[in-house]
């Protein structure tokens, strides 16, 4: 009796993210994770520049856009618990805004993290964790053993040994000198994100400041004469203090006794400035598999290179990327699942692909030695009663 009192006393089991209160702390200086600063990366890339923050919405929102398919095996399942959890994935968000997650970790950061949260033996919801707060932690073997996550002090360590489905999915890009973690596009493109972002900075100090060019202070005193070192030492000092730099660019001289002032430098249009600014653009445009004229970058911009633009864009680096993501998320949802559950993109609802999809149905259709079940299982559908004919 006093045994079934307690059991009817104790509070209900409750399902939770193991990491929720630790997301409130935002005291912890500027994370770093393998040898990298992500803040620094994010800061200056997303933050700070147009292209690379317009490339990853654009890739990040499309491939969120794109609609799974739940298939058990060949055959396409309308409403099962997979498809359930992946359109409300937790009471914060819906299956977009949790996929625009972890496609944005994936483009600035080359990792991507999601928990998974059971109540029992079975996941009821799934959150997306910073990536610069997870450190993965090697076990003997030097494979993955647990992942430790840390905010504010204090760290939460998800074990990837426990039943069931594993608590952490850890999403990565291929990265050639690490083993554990991956090599994000924004990474790869730093070099030209710095030379974009400073190319931005100059001409902004350059407008700033009259939009002068700078040149060369020429003594033009009596024949003979010279500076004294007190008046060079003071010259010097206040060009380097007062007209170096980019904040100073074009900053107006004043002269006085013999001085003379000679413009030297090359003038933006000789050094094409705005070209190589294009350039650096393009170059951030290609790692992230962006074709430069989806992004406004100058180039070959006609009606009919934009749609063929978008088409590629798609095809290279949508659809891969989100095809990459569901069989993770399939595969590491098996022991629930099942092995045979597979997450398959719905290509039918891209409208940037109706063309392609009218010339499969088109060959298709026309093909004389193709069954009718044949013909369906080519372009996506499930066999009918009686389709095993020629059709």
């Amino acid at each position: 009796m006093l045994d079934r009192l307690k059991a009817f006393l104790a509070p209900p089991e409750a399902k939770a993210s193991r990491t929720a209160q630790l997301l409130a702390f935002q005291g912890g200086g500027q994370p770093r994770w393998t040898l990298r600063d992500y803040a620094a990366l994010a800061r200056e890339g997303y933050l700070s520049n147009a292209i690379v923050h317009r490339s990853v919405r654009l890739i990040a929102e499309n491939a969120a856009a794109c609609t799974f398919l739940v298939f058990d095996g060949a055959q396409e399942k309308d409403a099962h618990p997979l498809a359930q959890l992946i359109a409300r994935p937790n009471p914060r968000q819906d299956g977009a805004a949790l996929f625009e997650t972890l496609y944005a970790h994936l483009l600035l950061a080359g990792n991507a993290y999601v928990e998974a949260v059971a109540l029992g033996d079975s996941v009821h919801e799934l959150y997306a964790l910073r990536p610069d707060r997870i450190k993965v932690a090697p076990g003997p073997d030097g494979w993955a053993e647990a992942y430790d996550y840390s905010v504010g002090g204090r760290s939460v360590r998800f074990d990837q040994h426990a039943p069931g489905v594993p608590p952490i999915l850890h999403l990565t890009f291929f990265h050639p000198l690490d083993d554990h973690y991956g090599l994000a596009p924004l990474e790869a493109a730093a070099v030209a994100v710095d030379t974009h972002n400073a190319a931005a900075r100059w001409n902004k100090a350059l407008l700033d400041n009259s939009a002068r060019p700078s040149g060369a202070l020429v003594y033009s005193g009596p024949e003979g004469a010279l500076l004294s070192d007190a008046q060079f030492d003071r010259l010097k000092r206040e060009l380097e203090t007062t007209y170096e730099g980019a904040a100073n660019a074009g900053r107006p001289l004043l002269l006085e006794g013999g001085l003379d002032w000679k413009a030297m430098a090359l003038t933006p249009k000789d050094m094409d400035f705005l070209e190589a600014k294009h350039a650096a653009a393009r170059e951030i445009a290609l790692a992230f598999g962006v074709p430069p004229m989806l992004l406004g970058i100058p180039g070959d911009n006609t009606y009919a290179n934009y749609q063929e633009a978008n088409r590629c864009f798609f095809r290279q680096s949508v659809l891969p990327l989100a095809t990459r993501v569901g069989n993770a998320l399939a595969q590491w949802l098996a022991p629930q699942f099942g092995d045979g559950v597979r997450l398959v993109i719905d290509t039918d609802r891209i409208d940037a692909l109706s063309a392609d999809r009218a010339a499969l149905w088109e060959r298709v259709s026309s093909a004389p030695f193709l069954t009718l079940n044949e013909k369906r299982e080519a372009v996506g559908y499930a066999p009918i009663a009686g389709g095993d004919r020629l059709g």
